[in-house]
């Protein structure tokens, strides 16, 4: 009787237990994460699928926001809790009452931005005094600023056209400018016309136009567990999604869904990019590393600052959350 008593009353502690423990798991807080339609965001699905964040003990949902005008606002506003967007990006939404941190890298421009150009443009020098559209305070802005300055020119040595990458494509194409940064479709159709060629492309720039988790850092003070999970999570889809490219490419255009949601097409737009696994984002987040995404930020900052979009007084290291990478 002792015997089925003491059973009792373990079985019944070991059911008081396994019910705190569900409720525990299941009163997980909501992880909201932002993203636009892109290829680079893919493997977020995948965890999602596969069950990587749940077994990090995550509550995540995934949100589309396309306008960062719209995504990074509401970020500082608590409405959503991690944003994706460009490391450069992020500067511009940085203010002293709402400090950002970057998190981890999620992709890699390898070919997929560039800059077609009339063939008698053979270099980025070569542009100087040229038509070139390109969409100001964007990535594409950034990328041409970067090359520029190598060159050791400036925006204002070249007469910039404003315009969205695809229109900037399509002027192009059509005659209009000498010369568009954009990307695919459009760097393909640039080079297919009988007066373009591609100039450059991001392939010649690794590291620079890299899309990455950000957040504030009230945010990461309160829920660095969560964050260091989400991270976890992140290798996790990568290495599934290596080990599984077909079914990785399906899960990921319907997750990311809109001009994506062909596994085709997606495959194809991937080509033009790299997914950060855990080696390589150990050597990019390294605070030490210059190449990494320190000298991203430092170029971005300056550059940023020059052409007056932004002043930031904080050092590019300081917002760097080192150790959520491990």
């Amino acid at each position: 009787m002792k015997r089925f008593l003491s059973k009792l009353c373990l079985s019944g502690v070991a059911l008081m237990t396994a019910a705190s423990l569900t409720n525990t798991a299941s009163a997980a807080e909501e992880l909201t994460i932002a993203h636009s339609t892109w290829v680079g965001y893919g493997p977020l699905y995948i965890a999602q699928e596969e069950g990587f964040f749940k077994d990090e003990g995550l509550d995540v949902k995934l949100v589309v926001m396309e306008d960062v005008k719209t995504r990074m606002p509401a970020l500082a506003a608590g409405r959503i809790d991690v944003a994706v967007t460009t490391i450069d990006t992020v500067l511009g939404f940085y203010t002293p009452e709402h400090p950002l941190s970057y998190l981890f890298a999620l992709d890699d421009s390898r070919g997929g931005d560039g800059i077609v150009a009339n063939k008698d443009i053979t270099s980025v020098a070569d542009l100087k005094g040229k038509n070139v559209a390109f969409t100001e305070g964007s990535v594409s802005q950034f990328f041409l600023s970067v090359l520029l300055k190598d060159a050791g020119m400036k925006l204002s040595d070249i007469n910039a056209m404003n315009m969205s990458a695809g229109d900037a494509g399509a002027a192009f194409v059509a005659k209009r400018v000498d010369a568009a940064v954009t990307w695919e479709p459009w760097l393909t159709r640039g080079q297919d016309t009988e007066h373009g060629h591609l100039l450059v492309d991001s392939t010649k720039t690794p590291g620079l136009i890299t899309d990455i988790m950000v957040t504030t850092n009230d945010t990461l003070e309160k829920r660095r567990p969560e964050m260091e999970a989400l991270y976890r999570a992140w290798t996790k889809a990568i290495a599934w999604q290596k080990e599984n490219e077909q079914a990785a490419d399906v899960i990921m255009a319907k997750g990311v869904g809109g001009w994506l949601e062909d596994p085709a097409v997606f495959a194809e737009t991937r080509a033009g990019i790299v997914f950060y696994d855990a080696d390589m984002n150990a050597k990019f987040m390294d605070t030490g590393n210059s190449d990494g995404i320190l000298g991203t930020i430092a170029n971005a900052k300056a550059l940023g600052e020059e052409a007056g979009l932004f002043s930031i007084d904080a050092e590019p290291a300081s917002l760097i959350a080192a150790d959520i990478v491990k």
